[in-house]
């Protein structure tokens, strides 16, 4: 039995063929179904059966995904790399707290040459993770803000600025921003309650992007197997996961040319516990590893 992938705007469907196909034409040669008929009974045939084939509760994108682990209060500090590992280039700054079913967290990229980069999320917790709001904030290597963005969910807008002096631009736009969009943060949490949500090996969710200017855009996280990573002369068993935009199957090939991937290593267990995240810091072009 085996697994095919069709993709339509950024949906994905998966449809499972199996010996069924093979009876039905058997059917369709017996009862001899002459012309036409046979081609419509054939096409309603395969309808069926691809809807059949599809999960009962197929989450979509867009809604909120299902919370397998417990979020929490946790902070704690963790190191920047350059993107061969060979050098410290800043350090990860990052608290979350729940009060309620209301979780909030900050990360906050502070890097060697005085630049860094803030997000902000809240969102509600109750089985199911729902996006409230947020705010992004890149800041130069003088301190100033050089883009400043909210995220209000329930309102449906993006407003802010980017840019300095005659380059600024300021943005109020109003987007149909869903509780299952999911952007700082909240992206890890997404990663590790995977296997609660995906669908074989894909999850997709909306984001919100704001380099070079704010837009939603769908991201797709595939697993990509098992692997190895080393820590201080041992090695761990881990799984490792790929985040890309997506589009759809026509437009993906083309977008993924040009688009960074990151990618995170994950150490199974009860919760799953992060190794290693690889990839572009803020869409800019700078590559980092964060571990």
């Amino acid at each position: 039995m085996s697994w095919s992938v069709a993709y339509s705007l950024g949906v994905t469907t998966r449809i499972r063929h199996n010996d069924s196909m093979t009876k039905m034409r058997r059917l369709e040669t017996k009862h001899r179904i002459p012309g036409a008929a046979a081609g419509w009974a054939t096409a309603c045939g395969l309808t069926a059966l691809m809807l059949l084939a599809q999960p009962a509760a197929a989450r979509e994108v867009g809604a909120p995904i299902k919370l397998a682990w417990v979020e929490g209060d946790v902070a704690g500090f963790t190191s920047i790399l350059s993107a061969d590992g060979s050098r410290t280039i800043g350090y990860v700054d990052y608290r979350q707290h729940l009060e309620g079913n209301v979780l909030t967290a900050t990360r906050i990229s502070r890097f060697d040459d005085g630049s860094s980069d803030e997000d902000t999320v809240e969102a509600r917790v109750d089985g199911t993770l729902r996006s409230s709001r947020g705010r992004m904030i890149i800041r130069d290597t003088n301190g100033a803000a050089t883009l400043d963005v909210s995220i209000d969910v329930e309102r449906g807008r993006l407003f802010g600025f980017s840019g300095l002096g005659k380059d600024r631009e300021e943005y109020d736009l109003k987007v149909k921003l869903s509780e299952g969009t999911y952007w700082g943060p909240l992206i890890a949490v997404v990663i590790k309650n995977f296997d609660a949500n995906a669908a074989g090996e894909s999850l997709i969710f909306p984001t919100v992007i704001v380099t070079p200017k704010p837009r939603l855009l769908d991201m797709e996280v595939t697993g990509q197997g098992k692997t190895k990573a080393r820590r201080a002369g041992a090695e761990i068993s881990a799984l490792e996961f790929s985040l890309r935009p997506t589009v759809n199957w026509l437009i993906d090939p083309i977008l993924r040319a040009f688009t960074p991937e990151a990618s995170f290593l994950i150490q199974t267990g009860a919760p799953p516990a992060f190794i290693r995240f690889a990839g572009p810091r803020n869409y800019a072009g700078q590559e980092v590893r964060i571990e």
